[in-house]
Formats: C-alpha cells, structure tokens, sequence
C-alpha cells in the first residue's frame, strides 16, 4: 500500500498520503474508516502529496455516495520533526455529513 496508516488513540485515522500514492487507493481507505465509524485525517508533505489527498477526497466522496454519506475537509498546517529538522505539513481533517 502507498500510504501509511496510523491508528491514534482516540479513534482518529490517519493517512499519511505520499506523492505517489494512488488516489484511488487512498479513497478506499477512507471510505471504509468512516463506515467503521471512525475519524479521519490526511497527512500530505510537499505539492504532489497535497496533490493526491485532494483527488482522493473527490473519489471517496463517490464511493460514499450510495451510503447518503457526503465529505468535505478542513485544512490544517502541522510541524512535523524529521531527522532533527522541523518541517510543516498539511492535515485535511475529513469531515462527514448525512446527504439525501
């Protein structure tokens, strides 16, 4: 799988999507957290990543759309600590609501 997956404690999901990660793929993955009822956030670093959430969102908003499940997403900048050096990132909180 292209991307890595981190369960949190609290119940959060999150996708952690790479440049090459396949959008499709990725859309899978978050329908399926939300229809186990669990939250979701992406975490994308550097344009193509950010890139690939977005396709995502747009693809798991279809695959969701039979269950009267609409997305939408709150952007969010985080500092992330890699190899001792402070980078940002940017979270897309995955937010849900009843559509009909």
């Amino acid at each position: 799988m292209d991307q890595e997956l981190e369960k949190k404690s609290e119940g959060v999901m999150t996708l952690k999507v790479a440049a090459v990660s396949n959008p499709a793929t990725v859309a899978g993955a978050i329908a399926n957290n939300i229809r186990e009822g669990r939250a979701v956030e992406l975490v994308a670093m550097g344009p193509n990543s950010v890139n690939q959430s977005v396709k995502a969102m747009a693809i798991a908003r279809e695959y969701l759309r039979e269950d009267f499940v609409d997305l939408a997403c709150r952007p969010e900048f985080i500092h992330l600590t890699i190899d001792g050096e402070e980078k940002s990132a940017i979270k897309l909180v995955v937010l849900t609501q009843e559509s009909r």
